[in-house]
Order: structure tokens, then C-alpha cells, then sequence
């Protein structure tokens, strides 16, 4: 192979996981131990008005747990919005129930599926509050995430948005549990490492605090954009507002624990990344922030990789089959290598950081430990296989095509 392409096969993934371990855990110190992280909201954050939005589509098993969490938030001064976005199950009828016996929870129905953004848009629309805290349909918030959320947005007027941290709940499954690191040493990390930079290059969709003003000033959510989340952060950055993580606005998730289902998750997160980079690659070259710039060529460099990685792939498989037929397997060299054995060893330590890290807010996490030796397999692999599939998908899809959500594929604790 060409020096320079293996080179860049191997150092990519090697500079970014340094990049994550040791941003990660810088964050942490800076941000996250003493005196400045504290374990309980200040009380006055109580007191910050906010709107709990809940779009919904088809989630009677877990809704009426959902919104039972949303109305017991630690807050003095707050309502639940629920958005029913044409649910074909009992979603609208248990929404109707549980705002029967609450006052506060009030319910929007918008008739047909017309998908999350336009759920979100219509929730901002009459939401009595400035701050607002989206959620999903099957999120279990913690009482105290709320205040979090909208103390970090009442002390910076710059800042337009504010993400959670989401913790797995369906543990049950070998692939709920390594996606358990996988949130921790993947997610959790680059988020942190971002924000030292105040940008992210995605609000986490399952959990996010916004200002509605900026999101009014940025048109909303985009109705044809396939990753609502990935969409509205890069609106709002591009406008000037800042982004930040807060991870001590903790909230409870189911993830797929099907191989069929988190495909067609990490396929659409792929494709949602897509989108976002075909509407955004302007910024390395218009005037934007100089983290947009980073966060777009990391983008772009990372979708090289996954192409080349799988170009040489099928090269070398097809130099295999050559020499097997041709019986000189003497020259085979099945060794792993010294790149393969530096790059295991990055990716472990960046599993171990980022496990040492979350222990703080989910301190159950060290019993799961022995299972993430699986994660690179899984994943590295998924996130490659998604991303090479994902791209032409995107280049095909008609312009302007309203984004529907189907039914959630997720586990069934």
C-alpha cells in the first residue's frame, strides 16, 4: 500500500483517540471535581422557569413512566409538553389521561406523523418559558437534570443550548452493555474534549436544554433534516451561539439490543451526519468559528477513513484469494502487527478513562467492564459499514423531503 495512505489509516485513528482521552479527562479536572461540581443544583436554580417538551410517537409502553418522571422534576416553576405526533397506538389516550389528573402537562396533537422536528417546533411555539428542555418519549429524566440544564443557560447569555448526559438502562443484553462504554468512552468524551472549545458537533437529541430565543432566531428545528439534533446544533453554532455539555444532567435510556436495530439507528446517525456535512462544508472555507472548521475537517477526514479502510479491505481480501488459489500461502503474513497492537492499546485506554470518569454518575458501570473488550468489533466496524452505506443514501434523497420518524426499535426494559 501506498506509505502515505497507511500512514493515514493508522494515525487518524490514533491522534483522535489521544485527542479524546486526554481532552476527556482534562475537562473533568477542569470542570467536573471540587469545589465546581457539585452533587446538587444551587437551590435558586429551582426557581428558573422551564418547559419540558416530550415529542411522542408511538410510545405507550414506556409514556405514562416517562411524563410520571418529567412532572416530578425538582423545579418550582415548570410544565410538561407533550407533543403526540399521529402515534398509531394508545399514545394519545394515555397523554389524555395523564393530563387529566395534572395540570400541568399539557398535550398538542399534530393529527399525522409529520416527524420530531416538526413535534419540537410546535411545542417551542407555545411553550410559556425561555428555557426548554427536550426530551425523548422514552427517557426516564432525572429530577434534578432540569435545573442543571437551565442554571448552565441562566448564567451565559451567549449560550444557545445545553446537552445531557444519557445513561443506558436496558443492560440486560451483551450489546446493551458494551454500548454502555461506548456512551462513556466515545460519547461522553468527545463531548467533553469539544466543549473545552464550546462547540459540540451534536446535542444529544434525547436530552437537551435550549434557549428559545435562539431557536426562534434560527428558524427552528429543520423539518427535512434526518438527525433533528445534529441539525438544530449546527444552526445555532453557525449563528453565533455556543454549546456546552453538562453532564450532571443525567437521564435514563433504552438503546436497541438487536444487531437489526442498531443498524438501522447507526444508519440514520449516519446519514443525519451526512446531511449536516453536505450543508456545512462551507465552513471551511466561509467565515465561521474556527471549531466549526475543526469539527467539519475531523468530519471529513473521518469519512475518508471509513472509505479507505474499506477499499483496502476488499483489496487485501482479493490479494488473499489470489495467492490461496495460487498456493503460495507461504507469503501470507497473518501476524496482527505492531499499528494493530498501538491502536488496541489507545482504544483501551481510552475505554478505561472513560469508564474511571462516568463512575461518578453511573457507579454501576464498573461491573460491565469485562464485556467492552467487544466494543471495537462491534462498533468500529458498524460505524465504518454505516457510514460507507450512509453517504451515497443521502446524495440520492430528493431535496426538501420532509424527515418522518418510524416506530422506535429500542430495548423493552
Amino acid at each position: 500500500m501506498n506509505p502515505i495512505l497507511a500512514g493515514f489509516l493508522f494515525l487518524f485513528p490514533l491522534v483522535m483517540s489521544v485527542t479524546w482521552t486526554v481532552g476527556g479527562a482534562a475537562r473533568f479536572l477542569l470542570s467536573e471535581v471540587g469545589k465546581r461540581a457539585g452533587r446538587r443544583p444551587a437551590a435558586a436554580s429551582l426557581d428558573i422557569p422551564v418547559s419540558l417538551v416530550i415529542p411522542c410517537f408511538n410510545e405507550a409502553r414506556h409514556l405514562a413512566s416517562t411524563v410520571g418522571k418529567a412532572l416530578a422534576i425538582n423545579s418550582r416553576n415548570f410544565e410538561v409538553i407533550a407533543v403526540d405526533d399521529g402515534s398509531t397506538d394508545d399514545t394519545a389516550r394515555i397523554l389524555a389521561d395523564l393530563a387529566k389528573s395534572d395540570p400541568r402537562l399539557r398535550v398538542l396533537s399534530l393529527g399525522v406523523n409529520q416527524g420530531k422536528a416538526a413535534a419540537l417546533r410546535a411545542a417551542a411555539r407555545v411553550a410559556a418559558h425561555e428555557i426548554l428542555i427536550c426530551i425523548d418519549g422514552d427517557a426516564y429524566i432525572d429530577a434534578d437534570a432540569p435545573a442543571w440544564l437551565a442554571a448552565a443557560l441562566a448564567k451565559d447569555s451567549e449560550l444557545g443550548a445545553v446537552t445531557g448526559n444519557p445513561r443506558i438502562r436496558n443492560r440486560g443484553t451483551l450489546l446493551g452493555k458494551i454500548q454502555v462504554g461506548e456512551y462513556s468512552a466515545m460519547i461522553g468524551m468527545i463531548k467533553r474534549t469539544q466543549t473545552l472549545f464550546d462547540c459540540l458537533f451534536t446535542l444529544s437529541g434525547v436530552i437537551a436544554g435550549f434557549r428559545k430565543s435562539a431557536v426562534v432566531a434560527v428558524d427552528y428545528w429543520g423539518l427535512d433534516a434526518l438527525t433533528e439534533d445534529m441539525d438544530i446544533t449546527w444552526r445555532l453554532q453557525r449563528a453565533g451561539w455556543r454549546t456546552t455539555f453538562e453532564p450532571r444532567a443525567l437521564v435514563a435510556i433504552l438503546t436497541p439490543e438487536t444487531l437489526k436495530g442498531l443498524w438501522r439507528q447507526r444508519l440514520r446517525w449516519a446519514m443525519g451526519g451526512a446531511q449536516v456535512m453536505a450543508r456545512n462544508v462551507e465552513t471551511l472555507w466561509m467565515p465561521a468559528p474556527i471549531s466549526l472548521r475543526f469539527l467539519m475537517a475531523e468530519m471529513l477526514l473521518s469519512v475518508a477513513w471509513s472509505y479507505l479502510l474499506v477499499a483496502t479491505t476488499l483489496y487485501g481480501l482479493g490479494a488473499l484469494v489470489v495467492t490461496l488459489l495460487s498456493g503460495d500461502t507461504g507469503s501470507l503474513d497473518w501476524g496482527l502487527g505492531s499499528a494493530g497492537l498501538v491502536l488496541a492499546g489507545c482504544g483501551i485506554t481510552q475505554m478505561a478513562v472513560g469508564v474511571a470518569l462516568d463512575k461518578r454518575y453511573d457507579p454501576e458501570i464498573g461491573s460491565i467492564v469485562a464485556h467492552l473488550i467487544w466494543y471495537p468489533l462491534v462498533f468500529w466496524l458498524l460505524q465504518t459499514a454505516t457510514t460507507v452505506v450512509a453517504y451515497p443514501m443521502v446524495a440520492m434523497r430528493r431535496r426538501g423531503l420532509r424527515a418522518t420518524w418510524v416506530s422506535p426499535d429500542r430495548g423493552r426494559t
